[in-house]
This record gives structure tokens, sequence and C-alpha cells, in this order.
């Protein structure tokens, strides 16, 4: 039969193991909101509201968050034309570790996993270790079977050209759930993404709006 003492220093360990067990399962989720901030007016007036976009953006590689904002900016002004409108930009300042700052696969599926931020997702990088190497990446339904946790994110790498014009062509890939590329002089959806190429057809909007719709990235708004 156990002593008391014996009893007593049983007693003590059980109440120490879920102090243990936690601080364990902390360690490996090494990632921290610092700062949150909302984005304001960056909508055209222009925008009659039917069709509101909620973004979630993440710096996770220590950008400037003044580019960040002009580059959002610039994207909401283009996807004006398929009248929708950007209703609220929340943009999160987040600690991760340098092995996480850059878009990877497994690595990329384990932070998104552990943040879980409400998505459409637009994650600000220090690069990519893909291959090929993208200056950015957008994962809509149709290519994150095999890593849900990167569904309707996008993935842009420090040094991306034209900043606003990559936000606002791979968010486009996300809303109309497709990878496919619109070579027209002009189009926003040509594979090169240059100030030249800004526009988009009738016939994308259409596509954006009900594929957005469907698939729970466009709420209706109010007029």
């Amino acid at each position: 039969m156990p002593t008391f003492s014996a009893i007593t220093a049983l007693r003590a360990l059980i109440a120490v193991l879920p102090v243990i067990c936690c601080v364990a399962v902390a360690a490996t989720t090494p990632f921290s909101i610092e700062n949150r901030r909302t984005i304001n007016n960056t909508a055209p007036a222009t925008v009659d509201g039917r069709h509101t976009l909620n973004l979630t953006i993440a710096n996770i590689a220590g950008w400037n968050d003044d580019e960040i904002v002009d580059s959002i900016t610039i994207a909401t002004g283009i996807l004006a034309q398929c009248n929708v409108k950007v209703d609220t930009a929340e943009l999160l300042r987040i600690t991760v570790p340098e092995s996480h700052q850059y878009f990877d696969t497994p690595r990329s599926r384990e932070l998104a996993r552990a943040l879980a931020l409400p998505k459409p997702t637009l994650y600000f990088t220090a690069g990519t270790r893909q291959v090929p190497a993208f200056d950015a990446e957008a994962i809509g339904r149709g290519n994150s079977r095999s890593r849900p946790e990167l569904t309707d994110t996008v993935w842009i790498a420090r040094g991306a050209r034209d900043l606003g014009l990559v936000v606002a062509h791979e968010l486009v890939h996300v809303l109309m759930n497709s990878g496919d590329h619109d070579n027209t002089p002009g189009n926003l959806m040509a594979e090169d993404t240059t100030p030249a190429n800004s526009q988009l057809t009738e016939k994308q909007c259409a596509v954006i709006r009900a594929s957005g719709a469907r698939n729970g990235l466009l709420r209706p708004g109010v007029n």
C-alpha cells in the first residue's frame, strides 16, 4: 500500500503534467500577432457596394506597412471595375521564425493552420522557396486539394514589381477560382504584370462576382 508521502508526490506530479503539456504545445507554434491595423477608405466613391470583400493581410516578413497599404489601395481601385468593394481590410504584423517567412508549402501550411486567419488572406513574405519561383502565387479551391490550409490565400514575395497590380491579379485568381490568363493587350490577367495591364472585361467581372459569392468570399453589401 502506498505511503502518505508517495501519494502526495503522485498528486503533485499529476498537477504539474498539464502545465508541461501546454508549454510543449505552445513551443511548437512560435507565431504571434504583434499589431493589428484597419485600412480605411480604400474604395472609390463610384463603387455601389453591392459586392463586398473583406481582406486579411498578414505581414510576416517585416514589410513597410505603408507599402502594403498603397498596394491594397491600388488593387481596390482595380477591383472597382467589377463593382467589387473592399469593405474591410485588416493588416496584421506577425512575428514568425525566419524558416516560415518564405512561401514554402510544408511550412506555409503549418503557419496558415496555426493562425487560422479569415479568408481571403494575403501573406507578404520574404520570398519563395517553391520551384519554379514566382513573385506571387494564388491558391484557390482548384489547386489546394492536397494543401487545404492554403485555400483562398495569396503569397507575395518581397521585391515583386508593380505591387498593387500583383495584388489585384492574384486576388482575381482566387475570386475566380481559376489560374487562367488572358493575354489580350491591357488585360489585368495577362501573364506579365505591368502598368499597361490593368483592365478587366465584363465577362471576367461576372465570373469574379459569381464565383466569389459561391465560395463565400464576396458578400452582398448595402448600397
